[in-house]
């Protein structure tokens, strides 16, 4: 008698199952750690901005009242948030001794509840990150 070689049926669907398994419990993870590595591009541009702002408190009275007065221009604003593809950057609340910028997620990034929005504000010489949760920050 001659040796049949080749898979059956139920060994072909019990590696379905375990691959299913596996991406059940990989494509999540995945996702979530590719949403916390983008942060990191939120937190780069709040920090750009906060140079941005102190070099420009350094030569007037108080800091910029908004993007466009901090870039130059509406059309310069424009720009620097459409270079990030993940966040909107905004400045308010500006006075002599404080101001607060926020980076709201935007595309892919908008689905990332749990740091939505991420906001560094500076009140004379303290700095406040919101929120607070240590996994929006590291």
């Amino acid at each position: 008698m001659r040796k049949i070689r080749g898979f059956t049926l139920i060994e072909l669907m019990v590696v379905i199952a375990i691959v299913a398994i596996l991406a059940a419990v990989a494509i999540p993870a995945f996702t979530d750690q590719v949403r916390k590595s983008r942060r990191s591009e939120a937190m780069h541009g709040l920090s750009e901005l906060q140079l941005k702002q102190e070099r420009w408190r350094a030569s007037n009275a108080t800091y910029a009242a908004s993007m466009n007065a901090l870039m130059g221009s509406a059309a310069n604003t424009t720009s620097y948030n459409n270079a990030n593809p993940y966040y909107d950057f905004t400045i308010d609340n500006t006075s002599a001794t404080g101001f607060r910028i926020t980076a709201t997620p935007k595309g892919a990034q908008a689905s990332d509840s749990a740091c939505n929005p991420m906001r560094l504000e500076v009140a004379g010489a303290i700095v406040t990150k919101t929120p607070t949760t240590g996994r929006c920050w590291n």
